[in-house]
């Protein structure tokens, strides 16, 4: 942490080019807020002088952070206006002010630190790249290889169109002479705005050092405005995180559709099919499959586990050597210990299953305790809501229940108990046995469907 340095993040803007009613700092890009990404890098540097410019009120509302100076900008009028209007309500005497862009999300903490380290008096350092197309980007204009200004791409002559070299727009600099430098500058440009980088040029003819830092990767400094940009550095984002995976020694059978949305923790010896989705924070042990289709947020997965195709997990914890799917969805509250099998098209929800179970297809288990060894077939469902309240299932150790077997709940079945195929248990059992409901099967002989039994 610097305490010598003011983190100033611009966050305000009208995002009228993502044609959304949501703020374009509140999209989310890999299951993220696009501004929670700047928050988190400026939190490395200094987590006590952070200044936010924001415009729209939701902003403020659903980041919800109180370490945050919040400083409000009614009138939109550029880059320069926000850093203005900011500067006025930091008080504290930190001599360095940086400066980021709620919309670069993707700017790494080691390029930052770059920057940041060794800056003397009289000096800015800005971060700059060279793309192959430039488009969009102010261009960094050099004589004999010094910056003298920058120029924005609606300012620029046809030579500096050709420059290569652009402005990230993160600076940092003595907070004095920005003060300084900004009240110099006007609106003589096409946008009609206060640019921020007419401060490069004042700062030049003052005699100030201007020095540039590169990234390691280009993506770094990619900026978002509208929607496609959104999607198209997530699509990059997405690609260097599934490299990375692969270089790691992940077995990733499609790295076009595997879509890692958050924070994933992984072992050895881990194979993910295509069409996965990873959303939120997610750890995976050793020997994990996980098939084509699947959906995993917010779970713990542990060793020798497979994930059958086109399961959904949501905060789960999945114990050790589990047969999960195809077609399951395990809601949140479920914890599913080792040795389990649970199969196709099977819902649970806020239950904990004990090892050694099987419960292989066509079953809901909601706000229940299944012992270990328990058998359970097909169609089996508890029935745990009655309109008001839910109420609790405790199942016992080497139960077996039949197909088409309801529980209403609260219900508690003692370990070793079967339970017939077609039964519905509304009371607890006391003792182990034999459970099932009476029925009567009748049989009309030669009985034939007549035109008046068709049209009742």
């Amino acid at each position: 942490m610097l305490d010598n340095i003011n983190i100033l993040i611009l966050a305000a803007g009208n995002s009228t080019r993502m044609k959304s009613s949501i703020p374009k700092m509140l999209h989310k890009l890999s299951g993220k807020f696009i501004l929670q990404y700047v928050i988190n890098i400026a939190k490395k540097i200094n987590k006590k002088n952070i200044f936010i410019i924001y415009s729209n009120n939701l902003v403020k509302k659903t980041i919800n952070d109180k370490n945050i100076n919040w400083i409000r900008q009614i009138e939109t009028l550029g880059t320069g206006n926000a850093i203005k209007e900011s500067i006025k309500k930091i008080k504290n005497k930190k001599n360095k002010i940086l400066i980021l862009y709620g919309d670069v999300p993707l700017i790494s903490i080691k390029t930052i630190k770059k920057l940041i380290s060794n800056i003397s008096n009289k000096t800015i350092k800005l971060i700059t790249a060279k793309l192959d197309n430039p488009y969009g980007y102010g261009r960094i204009v050099r004589k004999e290889n010094n910056v003298i200004k920058i120029v924005e791409q609606n300012n620029a002559t046809i030579e500096e169109l050709k420059i290569k070299e652009v402005n990230s727009g993160i600076f940092i600099t003595d907070i004095k002479y920005l003060k300084k430098w900004i009240k110099q500058i006007n609106l003589n440009n096409t946008k009609k705005e206060y640019l921020i980088t007419d401060i490069i040029h004042i700062a030049y003819k003052e005699k100030f050092k201007i020095i540039t830092v590169q990234p390691k990767n280009k993506i770094e400094i990619m900026g978002i405005n509208n929607k496609l940009e959104l999607y198209n550095l997530e699509k990059k984002q997405q690609k260097e995180k599934l490299k990375k995976m692969i270089l790691s020694g992940v077995i990733i059978k499609d790295i076009k559709n595997c879509y890692i949305r958050g924070k994933i923790k992984y072992g050895k010896n881990l194979v993910i099919d295509s069409n996965v989705i990873i959303e939120g924070k997610v750890t995976l042990g050793d020997n994990i499959t996980i098939g084509t289709g699947c959906i995993i947020k917010n779970s713990i997965i542990k060793n020798k586990c497979e994930i059958k195709p086109y399961s959904i997990l949501e905060d789960v914890i999945l114990y050790e050597n589990c047969s999960i799917g195809p077609f399951t969805h395990l809601r949140p509250g479920t914890i599913i210990n080792e040795s389990n099998s649970i199969g196709n098209f099977v819902e649970i929800k806020d239950s904990v299953i004990k090892s050694k179970s099987k419960i292989k297809h066509l079953s809901y288990i909601g706000n229940s305790s299944i012992g270990s060894k328990v058998n359970i077939g097909a169609f089996f469902v508890t029935c745990n809501y009655d309109g008001i309240n839910k109420s609790k299932t405790k199942i016992g150790n080497n139960v077996f229940i039949g197909s088409s077997t309801q529980i209403v709940a609260p219900i508690k079945i003692v370990d070793k108990t079967t339970i017939a195929a077609g039964t519905t248990i509304i009371e607890n059992t006391q003792t182990p046995g034999l459970i099932y409901n009476k029925k009567i099967q009748k049989h009309k002989k030669y009985w034939k469907i007549s035109k008046k039994t068709k049209n009742k």
